[in-house]
């Protein structure tokens, strides 16, 4: 629980919105708000909206592409700290921290997107992409 110093009151429950935010899972809250209503957390299972309050004890679910977190919430915070602060905001799962890091590896390991092309397209590859695209 982390003091108000506003109110001198003790904080026990923040907007989900802000807890992302301030726990460095997106850089601004616009995009928190974003993630929340495009449906990419859920708070215990369920889906939630942006409004929603997260207290310590909470597990949240959080996908970004194709990686994706599970997390247990450990305390709230108004302010984004910097990320020292923050990472003492939640607990990630072991099996999420090793299906995360294992799907980033294999990842790694594979060819680079861009490894099979070279320069610039030849006058047939142009033909072709055209009649392709229909044009």
């Amino acid at each position: 629980m982390i003091q108000d110093e506003t109110s001198n009151t003790t904080l026990e429950r923040l907007r989900i919105d802000k807890w992302l935010w301030a726990a460095r899972f997106y850089k601004t809250r616009s995009l928190a708000v974003q993630a929340v209503e495009g449906g990419k957390v859920r708070l215990n299972g369920e889906p939630v909206k942006p409004a929603k309050e997260v207290k310590p004890g909470d597990m949240l679910e959080v996908r970004s592409g194709e990686l994706r977190w599970f997390i247990e919430v450990r305390a709230v915070s108004p302010q984004r700290g910097p990320a020292t602060q923050a990472a003492l905001l939640y607990a990630e799962t072991g099996e999420s921290r090793d299906r995360r890091e294992r799907l980033i590896a294999m990842r790694r390991a594979g060819p680079h997107p861009g490894q099979g092309r070279r320069g610039r397209p030849t006058k047939r590859d142009r033909r072709l992409i055209r009649r392709f695209m229909g044009e």
